[in-house]
């Protein structure tokens, strides 16, 4: 039993001699089967575009989104986390809580103890991993629902954060642990007016994303599946070009690619593989789908969810690693409300209350919905209250079109 991706489409094979269905029908029928991940991505374009107007042209300015990532990348980094224990069928409350005590015990280490930074990043994931597998521990293996473990890890690390820190804020930090969130490649070759190694990074991405389209269309004709018509594919192709393209050379007009955004990337494409392609991923899939249904299927769904939550608390310390650096200090205050926005970010990327249901990718697209928005309202001077507002409503709308959806389905 396992996930149902936007990558095979589900519909039967053509009967011989039968007539293709028109463009316009494979089009409404491509855009009903992927509505979440497609309409959270219209979504995204046209706020983008919103504020891009409202602001003048500021917003997509090279330096903006180069800080658009930057200021965003620790809660992407709990969202793509937070993503996969919302399909596994679970919750957890602690993170943020988790990554305040890993970047304060970063900050201890390296400020008070004088810790090489290399050493205290890894001393900081492996807490990340034995806090994870701490919870992991009660919710696989006790069954004690996530919930009321993950609440009780956020008031304990929490609690721990303070007890390292006190009132007090430590810092700064070596300039290498800084460069994990506010360094960039080198600069390499020739002037030209551009960042060349980040150029280079586009067109391999470029080649990449070709490959795995055409790839993936060859797979699904082999299959005699319906695929688009070439036209429609080209066309496909060509616009994901142009977006690899706009987003390559606006970095390169600026710094180059930040090395938190390469970090990104590999977590992006190794996470995004393992619940694509790996069989632990579809078993998290079918865990979230219908646990019952997968044990009986032989899923170990002990060994699963435990894994899932010690994924979460690397994940956590390696966003808490981010923000210190960013931050260049371990302070107190430091996480608060972070679990809400990954969580925030899961729901408006794709995923579903009931489990199941979710990508990596639409994490991604989630985070960075939110990371716009949050940008955009404060370019144009609209106060934190009416943003925690509008951030609410939208994050209502996604968890509503999820029930309509559903609703839908069932009748």
């Amino acid at each position: 039993m396992g996930p149902v991706t936007t990558d095979t489409p589900r519909s039967a094979p053509s009967a011989p001699g039968s007539r293709r269905p028109a463009p316009a029908a494979l089009l409404l029928d491509a855009a009903r089967r992927n509505m979440r991940q497609y309409g959270m991505l219209v979504a995204l374009g046209l706020i983008v575009v919103l504020f891009q107007i409202w602001t003048g042209g500021v917003l997509l300015k090279p330096n903006n989104v180069t800080n658009l990532v930057l200021q965003n990348s620790y809660i992407l980094v709990l969202a793509i986390g937070m993503m996969i224990v919302i399909i596994a069928g679970h919750i957890d409350l602690s993170v943020g809580s988790l990554a305040a005590f890993v970047s304060a015990a970063c900050a201890v280490m390296m400020v008070e103890h004088h810790v090489p930074w290399v050493l205290a990043l890894v001393v900081a994931l492996v807490i990340g991993a034995v806090a994870g597998a701490w919870q992991g521990f009660w919710i696989a293996y006790v069954g004690i629902p996530s919930f009321i473990v993950t609440l009780a890890g956020m008031l304990l690390f929490r609690g721990g954060t303070q007890i390292l820190l006190g009132s007090r804020s430590l810092g700064p930090f070596p300039e290498g642990f800084q460069k994990i969130s506010t360094g960039y490649l080198p600069a390499v070759g020739p002037n030209t007016n551009y960042h060349n190694l980040t150029l280079l990074l586009g067109l391999t991405l470029i080649a990449v994303v070709l490959v795995q389209e055409v790839r993936s269309r060859r797979r699904q004709q082999a299959y005699e599946l319906d695929v688009l018509p070439q036209g429609l594919f080209i066309a496909k192709c060509v616009a994901m070009v142009a977006a690899v393209v706009a987003f390559t050379m606006t970095l390169a007009s600026y710094r180059g690619v930040p090395v938190v955004l390469l970090l990104l990337a590999g977590l992006l494409i190794g996470l995004g593989f393992v619940m694509r392609n790996a069989v632990v991923g579809r078993h998290v899939y079918a865990l979230g789908g219908n646990q019952a249904a997968a044990k009986l299927s032989g899923v170990k769904d002990k060994r699963v969810t435990f894994w899932v939550f010690v994924n979460m608390g690397v994940l956590a310390a390696l966003a808490g690693v981010v923000f210190a650096a960013r931050l260049n200090a371990g302070t107190p205050n430091a996480g608060v409300n972070f679990e809400l926005e990954a969580i925030a970010a899961s729901f408006i990327g794709g995923a579903s209350m009931s489990g199941g249901v979710g990508t990596v990718f639409g994490a991604i697209i989630g985070g960075l919905v939110l990371g716009v928005l949050n940008n955009g309202m404060s370019l144009v001077g609209i106060g934190t209250d009416y943003q925690q507002v509008i951030k609410g409503f939208v994050l209502l709308a996604a968890v509503g079109f999820d029930v309509y959806n559903k609703r839908k389905v069932g009748s």
